[in-house]
């Protein structure tokens, strides 16, 4: 058996795994958003949850941050171009979930 360091699936699933992540970028992979526009999308999502997930996707070079210099501030959200190299994953994700919605209890 391989050494889990190695483990391809485990670095992905390390920087977009989790609850909001994969939904937070599939909200972006068309779009720039702002923060209250994804929170809306996603409106299970806490707005302390939804800053950290925003943070590590930065910090990890997927997201881009955009702070414009104007009161109130306006924070706009986008995908890097190493971010959208992610697109294909999302969309397999995304038919996947229609496939087997109704197993899961989907409408």
């Amino acid at each position: 058996m391989q050494d889990k360091s190695y483990c391809a699936v485990e670095i992905t699933a390390d920087i977009i795994g989790g609850k909001w992540k994969p939904m937070i970028l599939f909200y972006l992979q068309d779009q720039t958003r702002r923060f209250g526009e994804i929170r809306r999308l996603i409106p299970r999502v806490t707005k302390k949850m939804l800053t950290q997930r925003l943070r590590e996707l930065e910090t990890g070079g997927i997201v881009h941050r955009k702070v414009f210099a104007q009161v109130p501030p306006r924070v706009e959200y986008s995908l890097t171009r190493h971010g959208q190299s992610l697109r294909p994953i999302l969309e397999l994700m995304s038919k996947w979930g229609d496939r087997h919605r109704s197993r899961y209890g989907g409408a």
